[in-house]
Protein backbone atom coordinates (compact mmCIF):
# COMPACT_ATOMS: atom_id res chain seq x y z
CA UNK A 1 0.00 0.00 0.00
CA UNK A 2 1.26 3.45 -0.84
CA UNK A 3 -0.16 6.49 0.94
CA UNK A 4 0.87 9.98 -0.09
CA UNK A 5 0.28 12.87 2.29
CA UNK A 6 0.94 16.54 1.76
CA UNK A 7 0.21 17.86 5.26
CA UNK A 8 0.77 16.57 8.77
CA UNK A 9 -3.00 16.65 9.30
CA UNK A 10 -3.35 13.75 6.87
CA UNK A 11 -1.11 11.40 8.88
CA UNK A 12 -4.28 10.02 10.44
CA UNK A 13 -4.89 8.13 7.17
CA UNK A 14 -1.53 6.39 7.56
CA UNK A 15 -2.24 5.75 11.26
CA UNK A 16 -5.62 4.16 10.46
CA UNK A 17 -4.06 1.84 7.87
CA UNK A 18 -1.43 0.71 10.35
CA UNK A 19 -3.89 0.26 13.22
CA UNK A 20 -5.90 -2.10 10.99
CA UNK A 21 -2.74 -4.22 10.67
CA UNK A 22 -2.13 -4.14 14.44
CA UNK A 23 -5.54 -5.80 14.81
CA UNK A 24 -4.28 -8.65 12.58
CA UNK A 25 -1.32 -9.36 14.87
CA UNK A 26 1.36 -7.14 13.35
CA UNK A 27 2.84 -5.59 16.47
CA UNK A 28 6.40 -4.81 15.35
CA UNK A 29 6.62 -1.79 13.06
CA UNK A 30 9.90 -1.01 11.31
CA UNK A 31 10.20 2.63 10.30
CA UNK A 32 12.72 3.35 7.56
CA UNK A 33 13.56 6.67 5.98
CA UNK A 34 16.19 9.35 5.78
CA UNK A 35 16.92 11.66 8.68
CA UNK A 36 14.02 14.09 9.00
CA UNK A 37 11.65 12.03 6.84
CA UNK A 38 8.99 11.82 9.55
CA UNK A 39 9.52 8.57 11.45
CA UNK A 40 9.01 10.11 14.89
CA UNK A 41 6.20 12.32 13.59
CA UNK A 42 4.39 9.18 12.41
CA UNK A 43 4.86 7.57 15.83
CA UNK A 44 3.36 10.70 17.40
CA UNK A 45 0.32 10.42 15.10
CA UNK A 46 -0.06 6.72 15.91
CA UNK A 47 0.19 7.31 19.65
CA UNK A 48 -2.36 10.10 19.44
CA UNK A 49 -4.74 7.81 17.54
CA UNK A 50 -4.22 5.15 20.23
CA UNK A 51 -5.06 7.59 23.03
CA UNK A 52 -1.58 8.12 24.47
CA UNK A 53 -1.71 11.21 26.67
CA UNK A 54 1.96 11.80 27.48
CA UNK A 55 4.29 13.65 25.10
CA UNK A 56 5.88 11.48 22.42
CA UNK A 57 9.48 12.26 21.54
CA UNK A 58 12.36 10.69 19.68
CA UNK A 59 14.22 8.05 21.68
CA UNK A 60 17.49 8.82 19.86
CA UNK A 61 19.43 9.34 23.09
CA UNK A 62 17.42 7.21 25.51
CA UNK A 63 17.16 4.40 22.88
CA UNK A 64 13.72 3.36 24.20
CA UNK A 65 10.61 5.33 25.17
CA UNK A 66 7.61 3.72 26.77
CA UNK A 67 4.06 5.03 26.39
CA UNK A 68 0.71 3.90 27.76
CA UNK A 69 -2.34 3.57 25.56
CA UNK A 70 -5.77 3.02 27.14
CA UNK A 71 -6.66 0.61 24.34
CA UNK A 72 -3.30 -1.13 23.70
CA UNK A 73 -1.44 -0.97 27.00
CA UNK A 74 2.30 -0.38 26.90
CA UNK A 75 3.83 0.77 23.61
CA UNK A 76 7.58 0.66 23.01
CA UNK A 77 9.33 3.18 20.76
CA UNK A 78 12.92 2.30 19.94
CA UNK A 79 15.56 4.15 17.95
CA UNK A 80 18.57 2.08 16.88
CA UNK A 81 20.38 4.94 15.12
CA UNK A 82 23.17 5.26 17.69
CA UNK A 83 23.84 1.54 17.99
CA UNK A 84 26.55 0.01 15.86
CA UNK A 85 26.85 -3.69 16.75
CA UNK A 86 24.36 -6.52 17.21
CA UNK A 87 25.74 -6.96 20.75
CA UNK A 88 24.36 -3.49 21.53
CA UNK A 89 20.88 -4.86 20.85
CA UNK A 90 21.43 -7.64 23.35
CA UNK A 91 22.51 -5.12 25.99
CA UNK A 92 19.27 -3.13 25.71
CA UNK A 93 17.11 -6.27 25.93
CA UNK A 94 15.95 -6.02 22.32
CA UNK A 95 14.55 -9.56 22.22
CA UNK A 96 12.38 -8.88 25.27
CA UNK A 97 10.78 -5.89 23.57
CA UNK A 98 10.11 -7.86 20.39
CA UNK A 99 8.69 -10.83 22.31
CA UNK A 100 6.59 -8.71 24.69
CA UNK A 101 3.38 -8.98 22.68
CA UNK A 102 3.22 -5.17 22.81
CA UNK A 103 3.41 -2.66 19.99
CA UNK A 104 7.03 -1.90 19.11
CA UNK A 105 7.81 1.04 16.83
CA UNK A 106 11.44 0.78 15.71
CA UNK A 107 13.24 3.61 13.98
CA UNK A 108 16.45 2.80 12.06
CA UNK A 109 15.68 -0.95 12.29
CA UNK A 110 18.44 -2.23 9.99
CA UNK A 111 20.81 -3.37 12.76
CA UNK A 112 18.15 -5.76 14.10
CA UNK A 113 17.42 -7.31 10.69
CA UNK A 114 18.07 -10.89 11.86
CA UNK A 115 15.72 -10.51 14.87
CA UNK A 116 12.52 -9.84 12.91
CA UNK A 117 11.15 -13.34 12.45
CA UNK A 118 7.70 -12.49 13.83
CA UNK A 119 4.93 -10.80 11.86
CA UNK A 120 5.96 -7.22 11.26
CA UNK A 121 5.18 -4.16 9.22
CA UNK A 122 7.73 -2.24 7.16
CA UNK A 123 7.02 1.45 6.62
CA UNK A 124 9.32 3.10 4.10
CA UNK A 125 9.02 6.88 4.21
CA UNK A 126 10.15 8.97 1.28
CA UNK A 127 10.29 12.76 1.42
CA UNK A 128 9.48 14.99 -1.49
CA UNK A 129 9.52 18.77 -1.66
CA UNK A 130 7.59 20.63 1.00
CA UNK A 131 5.68 18.41 3.40
CA UNK A 132 4.91 15.68 0.86
CA UNK A 133 5.64 12.21 2.20
CA UNK A 134 5.12 8.82 0.60
CA UNK A 135 4.47 5.97 3.02
CA UNK A 136 4.98 2.51 1.52
CA UNK A 137 3.47 -0.03 3.90
CA UNK A 138 4.24 -3.73 3.50
CA UNK A 139 4.39 -6.76 5.75
CA UNK A 140 7.06 -9.40 6.04
CA UNK A 141 4.67 -12.14 4.93
CA UNK A 142 4.11 -10.36 1.62
CA UNK A 143 0.60 -9.27 2.46
CA UNK A 144 0.10 -6.07 0.55
CA UNK A 145 -1.04 -3.80 3.30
Amino acid sequence: MLIRVDTLDKLNVVAEALINLFDKGYLVILLRGELGSGKTTLVKALCQALGVMEPVSSPTFSLVQEYLSPSRGVIYHLDLYRLSRPQDLEQIGFTEYLDSGKLCFIEWPELGRSWYSMLHIIVDIESESGNIRNFKITTNDAEDA
